[in-house]
Parts: structure tokens; C-alpha cells; sequence
């Protein structure tokens, strides 16, 4: 039987059952556009390429699946840069369908062409031109098959258009065996026996995870382990949620705004059991004075992480999953008795510094920021999705919304990507329908997508935003404080649209809070409304994100409020 390439694209998206792409039509790829809509998978149509990215990001971190984008040549395959780029730094899996010119085309400078392959191979974890209708579907059975595996990533598939309008003999593809892609995903069991005997004999055992352990789906090993030996757990940005932030052993998160005593700890411990980190600099400042007095553990599916950014005494390549539930085992044949009372210093130095310098505001007659996202943790009782834009109120939510359950918090970790949250919002409703999904922004942030809320309408995805709104770039701001004698060069953002109107001009509902006894009232109607929600909150305009690492300095030594 001979089929177009195109309808061999819907073959291979059936069977890889994709039920949803995100996407925004164009010439290049308008023939697989008309067979896409005689398939029963969902389209939504985004107002610009970037935030279909962002949005099958979004989906794809929520529901564990590989999103699944559409665009066209050119122009339409360029705006997908900054997303891709994002996924690739965030290890989140997708692929990325982009149209391209007719072959005999390619390279004539024709209209809307450009190398996509080359302009996203140092972004993507592969990427294909394809040439042959004939190799279609090999081509995304192996692209689905590398963007879920190993550590994940994003590819992206160009297509001709002759390639998707030509016919050729379909034949399901075999499965995927790629020699020169083999990920190991068994730890090696002698280190793993090293690890349990140092965690045995460890005084200030620390444990550090990264997104790693949400995307193996290792959260609850990762409970079991520390609750079993005893030792406090610290996360990246990308690591919240993967160990329950209300949990007595739960420091906080790690790192340039992370917590006191997550800090502190990391400086103090003697054992560092790292799990799904990369140790961005972000989370180590100083490298040479991070976790000085530790022997450092790492776990991690990609070897070529381990030892890149910090010395370790025991790599561990492997799934994290395995590694944890083998490392459990391990414990479970070990004398592990009185290790409560052993580490009984320590955890009161923890908490020690826990009392000293906790985290803190200072509420006065203006909003606090930090106000308005612990009044979103207490009615959404911890429950929500959470997304976030960038900036200052990233590490807000970050701080002071606590996430008791992996794949919860949605944020563009590595790329520090603004616009990110309101597509990403977009994807992870859609991906749970019956999910309160939250975006917390900056008014700064949130126009960067604004468009995005008329597909929110269109899609009727009863979305939340809560703009915590200083008239500033607010993070950006925050160093000039700081570092540049207050000289707020191109910072101000008094020229801001009214956010309610914009809201009402979308056919979404627009909500505004100016005073802190306004907070909760407009945080409850928002969250009752089954609709798409702005919420624009008036925030001190030049609060600060603390603890503070500076740039360059040992993360031990922090700006405190």
C-alpha cells in the first residue's frame, strides 16, 4: 500500500499514540496539516511558535509523555529555537516536526528556508532532515524512541514538503536498535554497595536531587532512602517535588536562592548523595568551596554529567530509579540501627539553622510577593500545577509554594526562558483536564506570551495567572539594588498594559489586588472561576528575593533579608 508522506506521519503518530500537537500551520507543511485533521488527534493552536513549544514542554512534564510540536519552514521553525533550547537544558521530552522547502530547493536561499537541522543541532538531543519518503517512519519511531530514553531531550524532524506530498510502500518500522545509542541504564552494583557503606558510616549525610528523580519516576524510592537512613533531603529548582516539601527531613531548595540551612548543610555535610543533578552553577557558586567536607555521590543516566562541574568520589551511571531501588535493598541488609541518635547533632544543627534564619518577609501595607504564593499554597492546600514565568517570581513559588508530589512545578530551569508559563500552563492543563493549574508571573515575564491567552480561551483551558506585579524587571532589578548603587538602567516597566482590561479584552476574566487584604478574595474568585484567570496583584515594587548567593561566591556565604 503506498501512502503520502504525510498520511505515513499520521500512521507513525498513531502509533506512537499521540493524542495532542501543538502547533501553527504554514505552507511547508500545509499538506500534513490536511490529513491531520481526519485523525482523531487533538490540535491546539498556539498564536506563535514559541509558546507551542512551551506548551508540549508543559504537557510533557505533567504527563510523563513525549510532546509533540508542528510548525512551519522558516520563520515558523526559527521561533522554536528559544523553546527546543529550553527542553534540551531541562532534559524534557519532545519532538519537533518542522516543515521545510522542496528539496531540490534546499540551499537555493528559497523563500521561508533556513537550516534548521544546523541551527538546532547544539540544542537538541538529535535531530533529522529527512530525504526519502520511504524513511518517514523509521525516522520518527526513532525519534519518539531517542526523546524518551536515556536522559531525555528534544528532537526535531524537518520534512520537505515534496517529502510529505510524495507516496512510497508503508510498512510499520521495526523496532528502534541504534548501535551507536545505547543507554546504560543498570548501575554498577559494587559502586552501589560503596555508596550504602559510606551512607552506613556518614555523621551529616546530605542527600541533593535534581530533576533527574522526577523524570525516572523515583520520587517515592527517593522517600524510602531517606526516611530509611536518616538524612535530610535538598533539591534543585528542577528537583522540587520529587521528596514532599512539608516533610520533616525536607530542607528546602539549594542554591543561589535556596534556603539557609539547605546551605548551610551543603557546606557542613561529610556525605553528599547526589541524584539526578548536573550541579548547575546556580546550585554550587564557588565550586571550589562547594560541599568542602563531603565525600560527593553522583547518580546520574548521563555520563557525561558525572565529575563535569565537581570533583566525585563514587560516579554512578544509571537510571536513578534502579539506583535507589537497588540502594534501598542494600540498606535493608545493613546494620542501620541507631542511626537516629547518631545524626542526632546534626539534624539539631539543621535546625538550628532553620530557626536562625528561616525564610522570611516582612508584611507591611503594601502586597508582599511573598504573601500572595503562600496564600496560593494555603487555598490550593499544596494541590495545584504550578508554572512560572522567570525572574523574581520564580523563585517566590519556589520558596514559599511547597510541592508534596513530583511533576507539579513546571519552570524553565537551565534556559531561565521568560515567557515560559503561560504557554507551558496551557500544555499542562490540557494534558489534566481536571488539574488547578497556576502560572505565577512577572508583569514583565508574562508579555512575552501574553498572546498565548487566546488559545487558552479558544481551548477553553481554565487557567490561572497571577501576576505579582512591581513595574519592574524585577530580578534584573534586584542586582542593580544591590551591585549597581541603584542604578535601575532600563528596568522600569511603569508603561504596562492594564492587566484586567487585557484580560476582558481576551474574553478571559481580569481580577486586581492593590492592598494585602485584597489577596485572598481575589486568589479564591480566581481559583472558583472555570475560566482563564488574570490575576493582577500591586506588589512592593522593590522586594527582594533572599537568601541571596552572590555571583562568584561560596554558596554558605548569603545576602540575608
Amino acid at each position: 500500500m503506498k501512502l503520502t508522506g504525510a498520511q505515513i506521519l499520521m500512521k507513525a503518530f498513531a502509533d506512537e499514540k499521540v493524542d495532542t500537537i501543538f502547533g501553527y500551520p504554514g505552507g511547508a507543511v500545509i499538506d500534513i496539516y490536511d490529513e491531520l485533521i481526519k485523525t482523531d488527534i487533538r490540535h491546539v493552536l498556539v498564536r506563535h511558535e514559541q509558546g507551542a513549544v512551551h506548551a508540549a514542554d508543559g504537557y510533557a512534564r505533567v504527563s510523563g509523555r513525549v510532546g509533540v510540536c508542528l510548525v512551519t519552514s522558516g520563520p515558523g521553525a526559527t521561533n522554536t529555537v528559544t523553546g527546543i533550547a529550553s527542553a534540551y537544558m531541562d532534559s524534557i521530552p519532545l519532538v519537533v516536526i518542522t516543515g521545510q522547502v522542496p528539496t531540490h530547493l534546499i540551499g537555493n536561499d528559497a523563500f521561508q528556508e533556513v537550516d534548521i537541522v544546523g541551527i538546532t543541532r547544539p540544542c537538541t538531543k538529535h535531530n533529522y532532515l529527512v530525504k526519502r519518503t520511504e524513511d518517514l517512519a523509521t525516522v520518527i519511531k526513532q525519534a519518539f524512541h531517542i526523546a524518551r530514553s536515556g536522559r531525555p531531550g528534544p528532537v526535531l524532524v524537518d520534512i520537505p514538503k515534496d517529502i510529505a506530498n510524495n507516496k512510497a510502500a508503508y510498512t510499520p518500522p521495526p523496532p528502534v536498535d541504534l548501535p551507536s545509542y545505547r543507554p546504560n541504564y543498570r548501575p554498577n552494583q559494587k559502586q552501589l554497595q560503596r555508596v550504602a557503606k559510606l551512607i552506613e558510616r556518614a555523621e551529616r549525610p546530605l542527600v541533593f536531587v535534581g530533576g533527574g528523580v522526577i523524570l525516572s519516576g523515583a520520587s517515592q524510592d527517593l522517600v524510602e532512602l531517606a526516611r530509611k537512613a536518616q538524612m535530610p533531603v535538598t533539591a534543585s529548582l528542577m528537583g522540587l517535588g520529587a521528596f514532599p516539601g512539608t516533610d520533616p527531613l525536607w530542607l528546602g531548595m539549594i542554591g543561589m536562592h535556596g534556603t539557609y540551612r539547605a546551605n548551610m548543610a551543603a557546606g557542613a555535610c561529610d556525605l553528599m548523595i547526589s541524584v539526578g543533578v548536573r550541579f548547575d552553577d546556580r546550585v554550587t557558586g564557588k565550586t571550589d568551596t562547594f560541599a568542602p567536607q563531603a565525600k560527593i555521590v553522583h547518580i546520574d543516566i548521563d555520563p557525561t554529567s558525572i565529575r563535569k562541574n565537581v570533583p566525585v568520589a563514587i560516579p554512578v551511571v544509571g537510571d536513578c530509579k534502579l539506583a535507589l531501588e537497588q540502594l534501598n535493598q542494600l540498606i535493608d541488609t545493613q546494620q542501620m540501627e541507631g542511626l537516629a541518635t547518631r545524626r542526632k547533632k546534626w539534624f539539631a544543627r539543621i535546625e538550628h539553622w532553620k530557626n536562625t534564619n528561616p525564610l522570611a518577609y516582612r508584611q507591611k501595607d503594601t502586597i508582599k510577593p511573598q504573601f500572595v504564593i503562600e496564600k496560593l499554597f494555603e487555598l490550593t492546600h499544596g494541590d495545584a500545577i504550578v508554572t512560572t514565568e522567570v525572574g523574581q517570581n520564580q523563585m517566590w513559588a519556589a520558596q514559599f509554594y511547597h510541592f508534596n508530589a513530583p511533576n507539579r512545578f513546571v519552570t524553565s530551569g537551565g534556559l531561565g526562558t521568560m515567557g515560559f508559563g503561560l504557554p507551558a500552563a496551557i500544555g499542562a492543563q490540557i494534558a489534566c483536564p481536571d488539574a488547578l493549574v497556576v502560572d505565577v508571573a512577572g508583569d514583565g515575564s508574562i508579555q512575552m506570551n501574553i498572546q498565548e491567552m487566546a488559545t487558552a480561551v479558544q481551548c477553553q483551558t481554565p487557567i490561572k495567572v497571577v501576576i505579582l506585579n512591581n513595574c519592574y524587571l524585577g530580578m534584573v532589578r534586584q542586582w542593580q539594588e544591590l551591585f549597581y548603587d541603584r542604578r535601575y538602567a532600563c528596568t522600569c516597566m511603569d508603561c504596562a498594559p492594564d492587566f484586567v482590561k487585557l484580560a476582558e479584552a481576551y474574553g478571559a476574566l481580569g481580577l486586581r489586588a492593590t492592598r494585602p487584604e485584597e489577596v485572598e478574595a481575589v486568589l479564591r474568585k480566581g481559583i472558583e472561576t472555570p475560566a482563564p484567570v488574570i490575576m493582577d496583584f500591586a506588589v512592593d515594587r522593590e522586594e527582594c528575593v533572599y537568601p541571596m548567593v552572590p555571583a562568584g561566591a561560596p554558596i554558605t556565604e548569603m545576602l540575608l533579608v
